[in-house]
C-alpha cells in the first residue's frame, strides 16, 4: 500500500511515521519550500505525548519539553496569585507528563524521524481525483502523484477539503489576538518549572517552559479583526493594551524581541463529521481548526496520525472501510475537542463579561481539583489513554 500525504506539518509528519512504522509506503508533499513554524511553542500534553511515545519519539521529546510541575493563575494589577497547585496527581492519575516543546524544535525532530530528504517540498497540491483502483494528486508544478490512499494534512486553509466535504468551509474568527515568542527564563517574572498565567479584562498573559531555559509566552487580547499591526508595533501594542498590569507583566513586555514575536488573530471552523470520502481521509487542522484555548490542536493532530495508521494496519476490508473506521473512532471526538476550545475561549476573553468575571472569582477557591478534572477528562478520551 502507498500513502500520499499532503503538508509536512505536525499532523502530516506524524502519519507519514506512523505509516511507515506499520509498513505502508509512504511519500509527503509540502507547499512551502521550507518549514517555517506558525507559533513560537505548543503545549504536548499526556494525550498527545502518548502518541509520540507509540511513534518511538519518548526520550528526544523529553530532552525537547520543558518541565511543566505546577499551575497558577495571578491576578492581573497586583499580581497575586489566585490559585497554584502541583500538576503532580494529574501526571500520576494519566500516566504521561504534559511537555510544552518549541515548535521548531518539534518539527525538526519528527523531519529528522521521517526523513528530512525524502519530503518533497515546493509542491502545493492543487486537485485530487480518485477511482476504485487509487488516487492521483496534481500540484502546481506540474508534478503528479499516485497512490493507494491520500492523507490531506494540508491545513486549516484546505484545498483537499472542499472535495471531501463537497462544499467550503468558513474560518470563524475567535475574537481575539494572539502575540506568542520564546524567552529566556526570568523568575522575577515566574517559577521556572510552572505554567503561570496573569488573567483580567478578559485578556491573559500565560508563560510555560520550554527547553533551552526558555519560557513560551503568549498574550491574548480580544480585538476587531484586520487591525494595522504587525511586528514593529508589538512592544508599543502590548505596552498600551497591558498599561498598568502587574509589574512582571511589564518586565516581559521590556524583555521581548519585537522581531522574533508571532502576531496571530485566531479563528476556528464549525465541526464537521465527515472526515473521508473513499480513498481521501482529513487529519489535523484540515479536520478540525481550533483555537488553541485548551491545547489541543497539535495533540488531536497527533491522536489522527495514530488511529489512521491502526486502521489502515489493523483492518483489511479495503482502504475506503479502514478509512470510515478511522472517521468513526475521530469525528465525535474531535467535534468534541472543537466546541470545548470555544467554550473556554468565550470564558477567557469576556465574550460575556460578567461570565469571565465569575470565573476570576472561582479562581480564588480553585484547589487544582475541577481545572485538573477538566485536563484529565480531555487527555483521557484520546487513543492511548
Amino acid at each position: 500500500m502507498k500513502a500520499i500525504i499532503t503538508g509536512g506539518g505536525i499532523g502530516g509528519l506524524s502519519a507519514a511515521i506512523a505509516l511507515k512504522r506499520c509498513g505502508i509506503d509512504t511519500e509527503v508533499y509540502e507547499a512551502v519550500k521550507e518549514i517555517k513554524p506558525v507559533g513560537a511553542a505548543i503545549s504536548i500534553w499526556p494525550n498527545g505525548v502518548k502518541c509520540l511515545n507509540w511513534l518511538g519519539m519518548k526520550a528526544q521529546l523529553q530532552a525537547l519539553g520543558g518541565r511543566m510541575e505546577s499551575m497558577a493563575y495571578r491576578e492581573h494589577l497586583r499580581g497575586q496569585t489566585l490559585t497554584q497547585f502541583s500538576l503532580e496527581p494529574l501526571v500520576k492519575s494519566v500516566g504521561e507528563r504534559p511537555f510544552p516543546v518549541a515548535r521548531a524544535a518539534l518539527l525538526d525532530m519528527l523531519l529528522q524521524n521521517y526523513g528530512r530528504s525524502e519530503v518533497h517540498f515546493g509542491q502545493r497540491v492543487v486537485r485530487v481525483e480518485q477511482d476504485a483502483h487509487g488516487v492521483t494528486a496534481w500540484f502546481e508544478s506540474g508534478h503528479v502523484a499516485h497512490g493507494d490512499v491520500l492523507i490531506a494534512a494540508d491545513g486549516t486553509h484546505s484545498v483537499v477539503r472542499p472535495q471531501v466535504l463537497g462544499f467550503t468551509t468558513e474560518r470563524r474568527y475567535a475574537g481575539y489576538v494572539n502575540w506568542n515568542g520564546l524567552v529566556d527564563i526570568d523568575e522575577a517574572i515566574a517559577p521556572a518549572r510552572q505554567w503561570t498565567t496573569y488573567v483580567g479584562e478578559g485578556k491573559r498573559v500565560s508563560l510555560m517552559p520550554v527547553a533551552g531555559n526558555r519560557f513560551y509566552f503568549f498574550f491574548d487580547v480580544p480585538l476587531p479583526k484586520g487591525l494595522a499591526q504587525d511586528r514593529e508595533s508589538a512592544r508599543a501594542d502590548l505596552q498600551r493594551y497591558f498599561s498598568g498590569w502587574a509589574a512582571p507583566v511589564q518586565k516581559l513586555i521590556m524583555q521581548l524581541d519585537p522581531a522574533t514575536i508571532n502576531r496571530v488573530e485566531i479563528h476556528d471552523i464549525d465541526p464537521f463529521e465527515q472526515l473521508v470520502r473513499g480513498r481521501v481521509a482529513l487529519l489535523g487542522d484540515a479536520a478540525h481548526s481550533t483555537t488553541p484555548d485548551i491545547g489541543q490542536g497539535g495533540c488531536a493532530a497527533l491522536e489522527d496520525a495514530v488511529v489512521l495508521a491502526m486502521a489502515l494496519q489493523t483492518n483489511s476490508l479495503g482502504v475506503e472501510d479502514a478509512l470510515l473506521r478511522y472517521q468513526q473512532k475521530r469525528a465525535l471526538r474531535v467535534k468534541d475537542l472543537v466546541l470545548k476550545a470555544r467554550r473556554r475561549c468565550d470564558v477567557t476573553h469576556g465574550k460575556e463579561m460578567a461570565v469571565t468575571h465569575d470565573w476570576y472569582n472561582e479562581l480564588r477557591s480553585e484547589t487544582g481539583d475541577r481545572i485538573m478534572a477538566g485536563i484529565r477528562e480531555t487527555v483521557l478520551g484520546g487513543p492511548l489513554s
